[in-house]
């Protein structure tokens, strides 16, 4: 139960990356990665905000900041007042490359802010917030409430269902050097499709979501194919369309592109030999067409954000924000 008391100390928060639309479910089906963003909040008496980390140049650092911003919406709507806030931030999750780095940081700050008054606003007002923040669910969604997430949004408001993800199943992103902003990726998108490809991805969409509901991975290189996105933004990325239509014949199960892209996501069974084979592939095909890329291999996260308090006595709560999260490894710590 929420207590609406402000907590003493430094609250430190660390948020899953996600990948959305897997295909045919366009801002609907997000699923969490292991790949993470921290954000402090700790009051104070000015507003300094410090950056840990290289994937966050050209941030703001004054009040125009988005954790900042979303954290004193948190604030207004529990009707308490905190002007003023030392923020820390570090994000290993690269910015405008369709990993959800813009939703990271929102649900970072939504359940940093949250648990610095006590847990005034519950998880399903936070998830509210963050919708309409973002404007899709899909992302916020899979970073609140870790795993698989299926939901809609009305524009007033947001339902979701969360799957646990299938055991066995591994992810792999190729991430292009250069960036791609979702305005930009969702302009090339036609106002109007036909009813056969609306058809097409309502049910290649439904198909892909009660197969990774049942933990069906033999239906996942057909369940998905989409034709409500990628077809028009593959000009956008070179190497795409060589990507998702031969993929599965270098041993991923589907091969999607990672929300507004550029990143392209590949899905595959764990610890087949096939692994080494499809990084090799995709390298290949991003050379040919000039571009660098890094890949990795990541997993799907089973948890939302995790939560920390730093008291007086504890280490690193007198340490600068940016000290104490530059030691704060993915796989250990917060």
């Amino acid at each position: 139960m929420a207590t609406n008391k402000l907590k003493s100390g430094r609250v430190v928060v660390k948020v899953p990356a996600s990948t959305a639309n897997l295909g045919p479910g366009f801002d609907s089906l997000g699923m969490a990665l292991s790949l993470f963003a921290w954000v402090s909040l700790k009051p104070s008496d000015t507003t300094r905000i410090m950056l840990v980390g290289d994937h966050l140049k050209g941030v703001p650092l004054d009040k125009t900041n988005l954790v900042y911003e979303v954290a004193q919406a948190v604030f207004r709507k529990a009707g308490i007042e905190i002007p003023e806030l030392e923020i820390g931030i570090r994000s290993d999750i690269p910015l405008t490359r369709g990993l959800g780095s813009s939703a990271s940081a929102i649900v970072g700050a939504l359940v940093a802010a949250n648990a610095l008054i006590g847990n005034a606003l519950t998880d399903d007002e936070l998830f509210q917030m963050a919708t309409a923040l973002e404007k899709h669910p899909d992302n916020v969604g899979a970073s609140l409430f870790g795993g698989i997430i299926a939901a809609a949004w009305d524009g007033e408001r947001a339902g979701y269902v969360r799957i646990e993800p299938p055991q066995g199943m591994e992810v792999l992103v190729a991430i292009p050097e250069f960036e791609l902003s979702t305005k930009k990726a969702r302009n090339v998108l036609p106002e109007q499709v036909t009813m056969q490809d609306a058809v097409f991805n309502v049910t290649h969409s439904s198909l892909l979501t009660a197969a990774l509901a049942a933990g069906r991975l033999d239906l996942l290189g057909q369940a998905m194919r989409d034709r409500l996105h990628q077809p028009y933004r593959a000009a956008l990325i070179p190497g795409m369309e060589t990507i998702l239509r031969d993929a599965t014949s270098h041993g991923a199960l589907g091969a999607v592109l990672s929300g507004a892209g550029p990143t392209l996501l590949m899905l595959a069974e764990s610890g087949q030999p096939e692994e080494g084979r499809l990084e090799a592939f995709v390298k290949q095909v991003m050379s040919a067409e000039g571009i660098n890329v890094s890949t990795r291999w990541l997993k799907p996260c089973l948890h939302g954000p995790e939560v920390r308090f730093l008291g007086e006595k504890d280490p690193g709560y007198h340490e600068a924000p940016q000290q104490y999260l530059a030691s704060v490894e993915a796989e250990v710590g917060v």
